[in-house]
Order: C-alpha cells, then sequence, then structure tokens
C-alpha cells in the first residue's frame, strides 16, 4: 500500500477559505423543506383532481403546463453542469453544486410523470388520444386522418412510452454520474475526476440536445399532431435555460439569507448569473421570432394552424403578453448592470422570469388542448393575416378578459405546485451534500472571481 501523493490532490475549502460554511447545519431547513413539499403536494393535486373530469380534461392539461415548465428547469440544471465541465469553467464552480442538487431531482420528476401516464390512457379525456386511437389510421373509417396515418410510425403509444424510457434513462443517469463524482471529489480531491467529466460532458451534451428536443416534440407539439417546427424544442430548451437561472438566483439568494453561500455565492457570481439569464431571454426572443416568421412567410396551411389557434379566444392577446414579458420589460429592466449586482433587483427580474415562463407554457400547451386540432375557428390553418383582421376589433382588455374566462387556476397552481416540490427535493439534496465542491481544482479561482 502506498502514501497518497497530496501534490496531486486539490487544495481544500479548509485550506483556501475556512471560515466559508461548507455545509447546512444539523436539522436546518428540514422545516422548509417539508413546508416547500407539502404545500407543492396541496396545489399540484388540488389542480389536478379537481379539473380532471370536465368537458376537456382540463386538470391534464393544467398538470401538463405545471410539468413541463419544471421540467424545464430541471433538465436545464443538468446541462448548465455539463458546459461548465466541458469549457472548464472556473468562476462558476461554487454555484455548480446547486444545479447538481437541481437535476439530481429528475427521478422525481420521473415519479411526477405517472399523472401524464395516467391521462395518456384515459380514452375520455386523453390529450393525446386524437393520435392514439385506432379509428384515425383505418382508411375509410369514420374520422380516418390522413396525416395521423402518416405519422403512425413515430406517434403511436407502444413507440412513446419507449421513448419516454430513453429520455429518462438518459437524464437520471446523466445527472447522477455527474453529482456523484462531483461529491467523490469532494473526499479525494483527485483532479482527474475534473478531466473524467470534462470528457463526458461532450457525449452527454448531445444525448441531453436529441433527448430535449424530442421531449418537447413528444410531450407538448404531439398535441397538435399536424402541425411541426423543427425548431420547437430549441425554444423550449431556451424559455427552461432562462428560468432555471432565474430559479438558482432565487434559490441561492433565500440560502444566503439563512447564512449560507454567503462569500461562497457572491455579487460578481450573480452578476454573470444575470447575464446568462438576460442572454437567453434573448435567445427565447429569437428563437421563437424565427420559429413565426419563417411560419408567416411561408403562409403554409399546415403550418399557419397552430398559430390560428392562438389569435382566438383571448391568446392573441397572450402574444402580446409574452412579447412585452417575455422580452422588452426583462431587455429594458435587466440590461443595467447595476441591477444584475442590486441585492433586489435581480430577484425580481428572476420572479418575473418564472412568472412568465408559466404563461409561456400555457400558450404552448391550452390552445391545442382545448380547442383540438384543424377545429374551431382559425383552426382550418387560413392566412395569419386573415385571422388577425378577424379580430382585429377585439380590444386587448376584451381578449384579456376572455384569456382569463378560459383558463382555469390550476394553470398557474400546477405550476406553483410542481415548481415548489422541485425546490423541497432540491434542498433535500442540498442538505444530504456539501454546498460546494470542496476539492475542485478551480475552486479558488471561483472563490476571488471578479467581474470586469
Amino acid at each position: 500500500m502506498t502514501a497518497t501523493n497530496t501534490s496531486t490532490t486539490a487544495r481544500s475549502l479548509q485550506q483556501i477559505a475556512p471560515h466559508i460554511t461548507s455545509t447546512v447545519k444539523d436539522g436546518d431547513l428540514a422545516k422548509a423543506q417539508m413546508g416547500l413539499l407539502g404545500v407543492g403536494a396541496v396545489f399540484t393535486l388540488a389542480g389536478y383532481l379537481l379539473g380532471i373530469n370536465d368537458s376537456h380534461g382540463h386538470g391534464q392539461l393544467s398538470y401538463l403546463v405545471g410539468y413541463m415548465g419544471v421540467l424545464g428547469i430541471c433538465l436545464c440544471a443538468l446541462f448548465f453542469t455539463m458546459i461548465q465541465h466541458i469549457t472548464r469553467a472556473s468562476w462558476s464552480v461554487s454555484v455548480r453544486r446547486l444545479a447538481e442538487n437541481i437535476a439530481g431531482t429528475l427521478p422525481i420528476m420521473l415519479l411526477l410523470f405517472i399523472p401524464i401516464v395516467i391521462s395518456f390512457s384515459s380514452h375520455d379525456h386523453s390529450i393525446f388520444g386524437h393520435w392514439t386511437e385506432k379509428w384515425n389510421l383505418e382508411k375509410g373509417a369514420p374520422g380516418y386522418d390522413a396525416i395521423i396515418a402518416g405519422k403512425s410510425g413515430y406517434l403511436n403509444p407502444t413507440f412513446f412510452f419507449i421513448r419516454v424510457a430513453i429520455y429518462f434513462a438518459i437524464w437520471i443517469g446523466l445527472a447522477t454520474f455527474f453529482r456523484r463524482n462531483s461529491i467523490k471529489q469532494d473526499e479525494t480531491g483527485d483532479p482527474a475526476i475534473s478531466m473524467k467529466l470534462s470528457r463526458v460532458a461532450a457525449p452527454g451534451l448531445l444525448l441531453f440536445a436529441l433527448s430535449i428536443t424530442f421531449a418537447a416534440f413528444d410531450w407538448i407539439m404531439s398535441i397538435d399532431p399536424h402541425w411541426f417546427s423543427t425548431i420547437f424544442g430549441i425554444t423550449y430548451f431556451a424559455g427552461g435555460l432562462m428560468s432555471f437561472l432565474a430559479f438558482t438566483i432565487l434559490l441561492s439568494k433565500w440560502l444566503n439569507s439563512r447564512g449560507y453561500y454567503k462569500e461562497a455565492i457572491n455579487t460578481e457570481h450573480y452578476h454573470d448569473l444575470g447575464k446568462l439569464m438576460f442572454s437567453f431571454m434573448i435567445f427565447w426572443t429569437y428563437t421563437n421570432f424565427s420559429q413565426y416568421m419563417l411560419i408567416w412567410y411561408a403562409n403554409l396551411p399546415e403550418e399557419t394552424g397552430w398559430f390560428s389557434h392562438r389569435a382566438v379566444h383571448g391568446w392573441g392577446a397572450i402574444g402580446t403578453v409574452l412579447i412585452i414579458g417575455h422580452f422588452l420589460f426583462p431587455f429594458v429592466f435587466l440590461l443595467s448592470r447595476n441591477v444584475k449586482r442590486h441585492k433586489l433587483g435581480l430577484p425580481i427580474g428572476a420572479v418575473a422570469m418564472l412568472l412568465v415562463h408559466c404563461i409561456d407554457m400555457q400558450f404552448l400547451i391550452l390552445p391545442s388542448g382545448m380547442h383540438g386540432h384543424g377545429e374551431g375557428e382559425g383552426g382550418d390553418g387560413g392566412s395569419l393575416a386573415a385571422v388577425a383582421d378577424g379580430h382585429a376589433g377585439d380590444s386587448f382588455g376584451a381578449q384579456i378578459g376572455e384569456y382569463f374566462h378560459t383558463i382555469s387556476w390550476a394553470d398557474y397552481g400546477c405550476y406553483i405546485g410542481l415548481l415548489l416540490i422541485m425546490a423541497g427535493v432540491t434542498l433535500f439534496n442540498v442538505r444530504r451534500s456539501n454546498l460546494i465542491p470542496l476539492r475542485d481544482p478551480r475552486l479558488s479561482e471561483s472563490l476571488n472571481f471578479e467581474n470586469f
């Protein structure tokens, strides 16, 4: 047995900055954790169960709005972790453990997928039922749909659940691998672990990109199986990453108020997190505008129908709300360096981003789920300009009123509930691990990081 060569191990937090708290005190945050889980469960169950038996299966739609909004945050925590490793970034080392702990909630997100499985198999109100029923595929039968029949090789229940298994295997496998090895490095201080994680991050990011894209296709875009957009997965990712950064800012600020991360995550780190949140808000705008511009320019009926649904029943006003709330307001508010470094300014911006993310999920899911595909006003996939002209006389206030008449409180309640559950599980992970990577080779650079 040979002695350990200490020159090959990274210095520990105790050696670099012994005054920084490295773990949560015994019993601390336990009440907060249980409170988040309890309140989150109440909101989620109430939203799902009270709406599940209505004529549109609105409880299922509300749950899907909340689930996809929160899942995007968890998945982008995994992306953040991998991108820091592949770029070998030093500034983010003290923030990265929080991302690892958020990504560590993905096994719970698999458990929370069960209501979607149940709604999938509900023949009365299933939001995916229009492409799972066999009569859609039988030529000559009443209700035969040539488009759905043509996509049946991909859109069928068996392959759907095979893909679900593949997605979660990739996500949970990667999240577990990176978190366990990071925690292992806390004990050994082996710099080789950082190199290993950097190498694994390359194929991991490729698998992540493919899986999040197809999951967005399967769980949101397939609600309207007539419509398609190859950029759709990127728009979902952009909103998810922006929301992950907002959630991380708020969580770390709250933990800071409880005496943790006081110097490990400081104004310099918040400044960078704010810059990234601002950047991906812009990226969300760019990808959504690109999608809309190309569809508007081509003006093909099979593409315009999706936007036609979002010009009626109050959704036109919500499109305006997203332009203002998801781009114009945060662009002006978060542009200043001072706001990103302000102890209240940045959290206010983060809260606004999380709220507008919920509205974005409603905009993506509810119009298709509530009004079907190819049905109702504007559903024939006509000219976008014609649909807009047909509703030009509707005032913004009237459209907003119709929106609130159309949606359910659960469309916000399920999102808030699942967000609180995810926060509670994240706190559970935070309490069971060191607050920061104690012996990462770049820890000293992170603690002394400075923005210019």
